[in-house]
């Protein structure tokens, strides 16, 4: 178990960073052995993370050294349960685009699977579906998934299948999602939506869109198996 953050914000203020803060802390109930964001600054996907809870992360790193220079906040974030080692913590990514992932994609050797990976971290084959132009939900029907996604493009997508929560909560300032909506009520988002399976979730210039992946990747056939 662990839990992801996906934010987009638009000109952010002080009360803004507590409140991203908060919704941190509040997602620690779902990991505390390790702490990471994404966030996009000069057309870049870049990347921190360590072995260590939000309250020490924070202590540490001040969220407002992560702004864009647009005056946005533009970031995905993992708090991580670990049941045996603390390698390989998310967000996984490159310069262009980065994950964070909730759920299990493989339980196969790693020679077994479908894409050659840079880590032993199953979480590493969605970013390798994103980066070929594929989808998982098309390439790991059968996995178990809640993923926030970030590009260099400042463009959060947002997506989940039926075996992992995730939830969207709109603000003046933007969108912010997180794996659950007691986390989002904890941390004082008050409007807190679910989102739908097999759905993607795209936040640009702080428009939420939304669109039905079964139609356009014809997985139409998974839906009857998840009913």
């Amino acid at each position: 178990m662990c839990g992801i953050i996906g934010i987009w914000m638009q000109n952010v203020e002080w009360e803004d960073l507590a409140l991203v803060e908060h919704v941190f802390y509040e997602s620690q109930i779902r990991g505390k052995h390790a702490t990471g964001f994404s966030y996009v600054l000069n057309s870049k996907v870049r990347t921190i993370k360590e072995p260590i809870p939000v309250e020490d992360f924070f202590g540490i790193y001040n969220l407002s050294d992560f702004i864009n220079e647009d005056g946005g906040l533009y970031i995905i974030g993992h708090t991580r349960y670990s049941t045996s080692d603390l390698k390989y913590n998310q967000p996984l990514s490159n310069k262009q685009i980065s994950i964070a992932h909730n759920g299990v994609i493989s339980q196969e050797p790693r020679d077994e699977w479908m894409y050659e990976t840079e880590t032993g971290n199953d979480s590493e084959l969605i970013l390798k579906s994103l980066e070929n132009d594929s989808h998982p939900f098309i390439d790991f029907p059968n996995s178990s998934m809640a993923v926030c996604s970030i590009d260099y493009t400042k463009k959060l997508t947002c997506f989940r299948n039926h075996e992992r929560p995730l939830w969207y909560s709109t603000t003046e300032k933007g969108v912010i999602f997180t794996s659950t909506q007691d986390i989002a009520n904890r941390a004082g988002l008050d409007n807190p939506v679910k989102t739908k399976m097999l759905h993607n979730y795209t936040v640009e210039n702080g428009v939420i869109k939304e669109y039905n992946c079964v139609v356009p990747f014809n997985i139409d056939y998974l839906f009857e198996d998840l009913q």
